[in-house]
Parts: structure tokens; C-alpha cells; sequence
């Protein structure tokens, strides 16, 4: 089992950067975590290249 990467994000409500950690072994996810400062639900989109390099978007829930 491969360990979680770390990477970091941007709050879509509050603007605090978050540091969340993603599940390379999946190769897409998209999932909804709630923000740690502001506790607003962001909307996470998660792509892992041929390298294992993840891609992040962060959005509202409601968009």
C-alpha cells in the first residue's frame, strides 16, 4: 500500500492554505472535506499522473 501524499491547498471560503493528504493508490478521487480554520465543506478533485504527481482542485461545495 502506497503512503498518503502530502500537498497543500487553498480554502475556497476563507483563503487559509491547507495542508491535506491524498491516497496516490487511487488514481482519480473526488471527495468533500470539511476546511480545518473555517470547518466550510471544500470539494476535492484529486488526479494522479503516470508519475504519481497529484493534482489538486479546490472548490466551493456549492459551485
Amino acid at each position: 500500500m502506497a503512503a498518503l501524499d502530502s500537498v497543500l491547498i487553498q480554502c475556497p471560503y476563507c483563503w487559509e492554505t491547507l495542508d491535506i493528504s491524498v491516497d496516490p493508490s487511487v488514481s482519480e478521487q473526488e471527495y468533500v472535506e470539511d476546511c480545518q480554520v473555517c470547518c466550510q465543506p471544500i470539494l476535492l478533485r484529486v488526479i494522479f499522473d503516470d508519475n504519481l504527481t497529484p493534482y489538486v482542485e479546490a472548490r466551493a461545495e456549492n459551485e
